[in-house]
């Protein structure tokens, strides 16, 4: 779809209007990858957009704490600064704080995108990940998870197994 805006024209983006008037991106849908040697890869287009529609391309990436999944997580620089400050507001002694901000600050790394769209991913996060070749980007609505493919097939394998559980906490929610 195309819109003008102004002068200029340009395609609409979709994501999620803040009450504010700002847009936030909402990442949807996963794309397949392959990573170089080198651990660049590209980033989908479809996120490139998504993140040129709040004007800030880069992301923090940094460790999945789902002990249940190996994956990266992409935070854009909005969504990564908001966590920032709640964790910042967290009683700074608690030990649980202390171990939050071990794994997932003390890791994290800002990437932006080349000309070519392509990020690159630091071999520490490469390895925790266990990223090599195919890599999976899921959009899972205000970040993006970065995934082994194999991993990620697995890993919607047993959510399709806990349907059950998928479904009471959708009904908590009242759907």
């Amino acid at each position: 779809m195309v819109v003008r805006s102004g002068t200029k024209w340009g395609r609409a983006v979709s994501g999620a209007k803040r009450q504010d008037g700002e847009f936030e991106a909402v990442f949807l849908g996963s794309y397949e990858h392959t990573m170089d040697d080198k651990g660049r890869v590209s980033l989908p287009a479809r996120f490139r957009e998504m993140l040129s529609t709040v004007g800030d391309c880069r992301l923090v990436l940094t460790t999945n704490l789902d002990t249940e999944g190996k994956c990266l997580v992409a935070y854009p620089i909005p969504q990564w600064e908001a966590f920032q400050d709640k964790v910042a507001a967290m009683p700074q002694f608690d030990r649980a704080v202390i171990l939050l901000k071990r794994l997932h600050f003390a890791g994290a790394t800002e990437v932006a995108s080349d000309r070519q769209g392509r990020i690159l991913i630091p071999q520490a996060l490469r390895e925790a990940a266990g990223l090599t070749g195919a890599v999976l980007f899921a959009g899972i609505g205000d970040k993006i998870e970065i995934w082994d493919s194999d991993a990620f097939a697995q890993q919607r394998e047993q959510a399709k197994e806990n349907l059950e559980q998928i479904n009471e906490t959708l009904l908590g929610l009242g759907f």
